[in-house]
């Protein structure tokens, strides 16, 4: 199982909606509207880091309102 922090940026005004909407997307865990350099910080899991890419691209980043994303995967070290 391969977890990773996913930092958004969106549009003005469209961090609470993005983050509802990715919150109902299969695989997230939690996502949170925040204050600061970004908008929505979401918490997510795949069976591979394959998976997790697909998640991201074709799932987070197909959502009207973002802008751009930075994906941190965990480690255990």
């Amino acid at each position: 199982m391969v977890q990773a922090y996913i930092l958004i940026q969106t549009e003005v005004g469209k961090a609470s909606t993005v983050a509802d909407i990715i919150g109902k997307i299969p695989g997230v865990m939690q996502a949170e509207d925040v204050t600061g350099p970004y908008d929505v910080i979401v918490r997510a899991q795949a069976d591979t880091v394959d998976a997790l890419g697909r998640l991201v691209v074709a799932k987070v980043q197909q959502v009207e309102g973002i802008t751009r994303t930075l994906t941190c995967p965990v480690v255990h070290l």
